[in-house]
């Protein structure tokens, strides 16, 4: 893993100083006054970890762990309580391989590489897609963006604006257009042009999960036609502030499609980091990706270890 420069973690604690000082605050409140970790001390960093949006079944199992740890190691002190947090939680999360050095790389045999992006409106799809194609830009790569997301005109619209501002080429046809059809004029496109990566934006709506099913297969098809082993990257894009809600939409999509990566946005404006846990966790899909910002470079490549570390530093 890379290791963070000073300006990336200092722009991680800050966009993460909300759930922080949420999470940690109830936590210093959960041991005050107890000098070790029993049942109660449990009980209350149970009710914290469910506030702060982690979920039910993660916190069970971080408490789990932490008394496994408490009856083997035989810690009782209230002040090695963070420490074993920071662990268990790290272990829990899962990260993309990719560090800062290697993400914006591209494999020799997929070239274009090819990334499909999945997410409802209003998650920051069209922004992130937006700085994920600046970040591949700024590496030396060729990129092309498909506007397959045909349903709304102002979709289309965002991603023409985000396109011009980061002077990448956009692929779009009229609103109602059939997504497939953008979607292969994208990847023709990127390979007459010998582009490196294909970013194609699609559904932003959780309609009927048959017809989100249906409408995801036959993107994925008809790209199959000009590349055969795309996408090589589904990508889904959700709403750290949503807490919950974030974690309910990844269920439908995963349900609806195979998803191989995450970007989670908007954590700079909540208390609700503690989400980037429980999916993580529960779904044992890598986090890719995290948006603490508007800025360009608000957009982060997750490190477990940093985004832990912010969260639990006095």
């Amino acid at each position: 893993m890379g290791i963070f420069s000073k300006d990336k973690k200092q722009n991680l604690d800050k966009g993460l100083s909300k759930t922080k000082q949420s999470v940690f605050q109830k936590l210093t409140r959960a041991v005050v006054g107890k000098s070790k970790v029993d049942e109660e001390v449990l009980d209350d960093l149970e009710e914290v970890l469910i506030a702060s949006d982690v979920g039910v079944n993660t916190t069970i199992k971080i408490i789990e762990r932490i008394e496994n740890r408490v009856a083997k190691d035989k810690y009782t002190s209230t002040s090695e309580l963070n420490s074993i947090l920071r662990e268990e939680i790290t272990e829990l999360l899962t990260q993309a391989e990719n560090s800062e050095d290697t993400t914006w790389d591209i494999p020799e045999n997929k070239k274009p590489y090819v990334v499909m992006v999945v997410g409802v409106n209003g998650v920051g799809k069209t922004t992130t897609i937006g700085k994920i194609a600046h970040k591949y830009k700024q590496a030396g790569k060729n990129v092309i963006i498909g506007a397959a997301y045909t349903f709304r005109a102002a979709a289309i619209d965002q991603l023409e604006i985000w396109s011009q501002r980061v002077d990448v080429p956009l692929i779009k046809q009229k609103m109602g257009s059939d997504p497939a059809s953008v979607a292969y004029d994208t990847v023709a496109s990127a390979v007459s042009k010998k582009a490196d990566v294909v970013i194609i934006d699609t559904a932003g709506r959780l309609h009927n999960k048959v017809n989100l099913i249906n409408e995801l297969t036959k993107i994925k098809r008809v790209m199959q036609k000009v590349i055969p082993d795309a996408p090589h990257e589904v990508l889904l894009i959700l709403d750290g502030s949503t807490g919950q809600n974030a974690f309910e939409q990844a269920k439908q999509f995963t349900k609806a499609t195979e998803i191989t990566s995450m970007a989670i946005t908007k954590l700079d404006g909540t208390a609700k980091g503690g989400v980037v846990i429980g999916i993580s966790d529960q779904l044992q899909i890598p986090v890719k990706y995290i948006g603490i910002g508007e800025k360009m470079e608000d957009l982060q490549i997750f490190n477990k270890v940093e985004f832990v570390d912010s969260l639990f530093n006095e």
